[in-house]
């Protein structure tokens, strides 16, 4: 998983959640203090390895085994059938820090109006392998071609939230062909952010990831929801706090750099204006996120990571492009206002083949 706090660039945050005590006072009695619910730790739960084994999807989960330069791969993807098709296909790209298990009410909302919706976990997320090696779009295009090709969908719709915007931007300029449309939820890549972002050791950013906390992650996940954090979030932060305990995390933590290079390595603002499909820009309006932003100096980053304005500038770049903005909604609007997400998607969808 923007303009981007990627797990790399909000490893250290020291925010303290759900700090300090709630405190109450009747009229004619001394205050009375309530010590806050602590956050959990997850210190006794059991590691989640690289695979995720025991971690429950939505929906069942398949694998395509493919090989990919010597390596033998495991794809692990969703493939949710309707009960009354409309002959339509859906496929989700998942941001950085998530899976494809995060999509599971948009799997359920396009599934009830007759979509066929498949929902990969790209190699070095989620269920799939985890190699460690140069990442990029390109490959992870590849790889999504490749799964169309073996479940043989010919032409498919596209929604996209974060990093995997940037996927769907890359998918859709490398085979427009197969491209009907093309959802862009709060993607990371809107602005050209290399010349203010200074490049990372890869190094670095993998001790970055070894120091990265329970508390900072929390942190991290709850700037993307801003104030729409909710209970059901944690389960996030549960997935990352078991995987951490797992003694395969290490080659985890080492992916996410990886994956992290490969951002930094492939932007899609230059692309933007070369689109050829239908594309809609599903904008929260209250997203600040701005890829690598804790690298680089406050002044250099000051005018970057404003998505009200990023998606009106980008309805202007993109040929044809509509715009749907969701007020009081940060960098996730499926998860956070999911009715207003999905009807504006399944309005633009439906005239689309």
């Amino acid at each position: 998983m923007n303009t981007r706090l990627l797990r790399p660039t909000m490893l250290l945050s020291l925010a303290v959640l759900l700090a300090g005590c709630a405190t109450s006072q009747a009229p004619s009695a001394p205050a009375a203090t309530v010590a806050a619910v602590p956050a959990p730790t997850y210190d006794n739960a059991e590691p989640l390895g690289a695979a995720m084994e025991g971690w429950v999807y939505p929906y069942p989960v398949q694998m395509l085994q493919f090989e990919h330069e010597g390596r033998l791969l495991r794809m692990a993807y969703m493939d949710v059938q309707p009960a009354q098709p409309n002959g339509k296909t859906v496929v989700l790209f998942h941001g950085k820090n998530f899976g494809a298990e995060y999509w599971a009410n948009t799997l359920r909302a396009l599934s009830e109006q007759g979509y066929r919706v498949i929902a990969p976990d790209q190699i070095g997320f989620g269920r799939s392998a985890k190699p460690e090696m140069r990442y990029t779009f390109a490959m992870l295009a590849d790889n999504t071609l490749r799964l169309l090709d073996h479940l043989k969908v010919e032409r498919v719709a596209i929604v996209a939230n974060s990093m995997g915007g940037m996927l769907g931007v890359h998918f859709a300029r490398r085979y427009p062909q197969r491209v009907s449309a093309l959802v862009l939820e709060n993607p990371l890549g809107l602005e050209d952010y290399v010349p203010s972002i200074p490049p990372q050791q890869t190094a670095n950013l993998l001790k970055l990831e070894m120091a990265q906390t329970t508390t900072s992650y929390r942190a991290f996940i709850k700037s993307y929801f801003k104030d729409n954090y909710r209970p059901e979030f944690e389960r996030f932060v549960e997935q990352f706090a078991r995987m951490q305990r797992s003694a395969e995390y290490p080659r985890v933590a080492h992916v996410s750099a990886l994956t992290y290079q490969m951002i930094y390595e492939g932007p899609t603002y230059n692309e933007l204006p070369k689109l050829t499909v239908p594309t809609l820009l599903a904008i929260g309006q209250l997203d600040r996120t701005v890829f690598g932003r804790r690298f680089a100096p406050p002044e250099a980053v000051k005018n970057l990571g404003y998505f009200p304005q990023l998606g009106k500038d980008t309805q202007k770049r993109i040929p044809g492009a509509k715009l749907v903005e969701f007020d009081n909604v940060g960098h996730v609007p499926h998860l956070e206002a999911p009715e207003r997400f999905h009807a504006a998607v399944l309005a633009f969808l439906a005239d689309k083949r």
